[in-house]
């Protein structure tokens, strides 16, 4: 069967489940969040949700980190694109 997986189409054979796909791809269900024809699936029904012809899948994995920081006017601050604010300590 033909899927879309993060944008690219795969021919995928055998595979019955979105858990039989991250076991094929070798992804823990538990690092990545998947989405199904636009819709996230809950982690509890990744074993039953069945993959059919021409679904396109997502696998969202969310990345830790922040934005750098900086002092202005002698305050520590954290500047990002959206905001800039200070920290306490």
């Amino acid at each position: 069967m033909q899927v879309t997986i993060n944008g690219k189409k795969e021919e995928i054979n055998e595979i019955a489940t979105l858990t039989d796909l991250l076991t094929l791809k070798q992804i823990e269900p538990r690092m990545v969040s998947v989405e199904l024809n636009s819709a996230l699936i809950d982690r509890a029904h990744l074993s039953t949700t069945a993959l059919h012809e021409g679904d396109q899948i997502e696998f969202l994995y969310f990345m830790g980190g922040g934005a750098p920081r900086a002092t202005v006017n002698g305050q520590r601050t954290c500047v990002t694109p959206w905001t800039r604010r200070r920290h306490h300590r």
